[in-house]
């Protein structure tokens, strides 16, 4: 059957309390705990480096979509181009201001050059001066050299002079300067502002383009991630290309079509694996059926007796396998019919070998496939009294169905992933029976729209270290038919009337 014996348990559960310790373990050392517990350590959080203590932090990876992540590369990229280009335009625009203005003084100073030429007199035209002391030495020093120049004198305040120079044919320098203009302070400052909110414009109008197309390829994905699911669980007619849909190819069809492909040579593969069993089993069944009839040939005794115990148990297998195939071909189909479920439950547990408590909470009626329900119940109550403790107990509550026993539990696998062919739950393989007990109940739950959950009993409070008190199987019949797995109801014949009857 699907349990595995109490060593199997124990084993699994001594591996699962290591892996406990040694999380524990790893708990404390995070948290700066020596392994023995008590005070924290001389090395306190504020002692790492900056980069532990923000993995210490956060923990865990963080998780975002992919909308988030173009988005916010696009913002970034939009925000380094915005800032880049700002900086360009108000250098470039700073500059060409301060050319303007030093041609401006240029001229002036000709004009004043000339007026001096002609008059041997300043006039205090632009404000020129003839030497003047805070002339800049810089300035002074290229004009005595002979040439006319201009000059940009800076100040603290940000706001600089812009000074212009001429020597005269007497030796004598005539300058003017004069503050660069507030207007074109004011013009700057808003150039800058507009330069501000253009990059925040940018950036944001970035940000939104980057979640519309992070969004559209968000969403195919997910529909993929959703088809793919389908497909893991059972349902082979789904294709991921279809479910994405969409008329412009990108990497996302490729990687749905790579994921259809992978799921179709799993189908086959899977087949094909179906197919020898079925095959090897129905090759079986003749040779076995033949040796069990030879065994009815010999003569009485105890030989005689272990040679028919094994050859039944081969036919068992056998008749197992080949159930085993058919469920998994999806070709069954339940024979619906309507019963009362606490009735039916308590008649099928009194004709069992094993003694079964049976107690009806609450009666229902439900439309199901009686021979497929009997054969669920047996499996189940033949799991618990295999590798279970007494008593069994069968309880109906509405549509739901439970079979408890006192024994170790399921195994941890088990509870995990399900029953599974010829997986008892012993690590060495030694455990009792081949695992399709379960198996086959499982798949017949399928078929009736059922569904099939395994569980263990603690006392309350106590922790998963410790050892079950008992295992329940639950049955969950479905409300409606279930028609989606194709059955279909039988016929009620009405009675023959009496003339009809011999």
């Amino acid at each position: 059957m699907g349990r595995g014996m109490n060593g199997a348990r124990s084993a699994s559960g001594e591996g699962l309390q290591a892996r406990l310790r040694g999380l524990r373990g790893r708990l404390r050392g995070l948290q700066g705990q020596r392994p023995g517990g008590g005070a924290r350590g001389p090395r306190d959080a504020r002692d790492l480096p900056w980069s532990e203590r923000l993995r210490a932090l956060v923990g865990a990876r963080l998780r975002t979509g992919v909308r988030w992540k173009i988005a916010a590369a696009i913002g970034l990229v939009g925000a380094l181009v915005a800032v880049a280009l700002s900086l360009v335009v108000h250098n470039a625009a700073w500059v060409s201001m301060l050319d303007n203005a030093r041609d401006l003084q240029d001229e002036r100073v000709q004009i004043a050059q000339r007026n001096y030429e002609a008059r041997r007199t300043t006039s205090a035209i632009y404000g020129t001066k003839i030497d003047d002391p805070q002339l800049p030495k810089e300035l002074r020093q290229k004009v005595l050299t002979g040439r006319r120049a201009t000059f940009v004198q800076e100040h603290g305040d940000g706001v600089p002079d812009i000074w212009g120079a001429v020597p005269l044919s007497d030796g004598h320098v005539l300058s003017v300067h004069s503050r660069f203009a507030d207007r074109n302070t004011t013009i700057m400052k808003d150039l800058d502002q507009a330069l501000v909110i253009g990059s925040i414009a940018v950036v944001f109008g970035g940000c939104a383009l980057g979640v519309l197309i992070g969004g559209q390829m968000a969403r195919r994905l997910r529909k993929a991630a959703t088809a793919a699911g389908e497909v893991a669980q059972g349902n082979t007619d789904v294709s991921v290309r279809d479910a994405i849909g969409g008329h412009v190819r990108d990497e996302t069809d490729d990687l749905a079509e790579a994921v259809d492909a992978m799921a179709d040579a799993l189908k086959q593969r899977l087949e094909a694996e179906r197919r020898v069993t079925a095959d090897i089993a129905h090759e079986l069944r003749t040779p076995v059926t033949g040796l069990l009839t030879a065994a009815e040939l010999l003569p009485p005794g105890r030989p005689t007796e272990l040679v028919k115990d094994r050859a039944q148990a081969m036919r068992t297998l056998v008749e197992d396998v080949l159930e085993v195939a058919r469920l998994d071909s999806a070709s069954e189909r339940a024979e619906l019919q309507d019963i009362t479920l606490g009735e039916f439950v308590s008649r099928r547990m009194a004709l069992l070998s094993h003694d079964v408590r049976v107690t009806i909470v609450h009666e229902s009626e439900v439309t199901t496939d009686p021979r497929r329900l009997e054969r669920i119940l047996g499996n189940l109550v033949a799991n618990a009294a295999k590798h279970g403790k007494p008593p069994i107990e069968v309880s109906v509550e509405g549509r739901v169905v439970r079979v408890r026993d006192h024994g170790p539990g399921f195994p941890e696998a088990l509870l995990a992933e399900g029953p599974s062919r010829f997986r008892t739950g012993s690590a060495d393989r030694a455990g009792r029976g081949h695992g399709l007990g379960l198996t086959i109940a499982a798949g017949q739950a399928r078929v009736l729209g059922a569904r099939l959950t395994f569980r263990n009993i603690r006392p309350p409070g106590a922790s998963p270290e410790e050892a079950a008190e008992g295992a329940v199987a639950v049955l969950w019949l479905p409300e409606h038919a279930p028609t989606n797995t194709g059955s279909y109801p039988m016929l009620q014949l009405p009675e023959k009337p009496a003339k009809w009857q011999k």
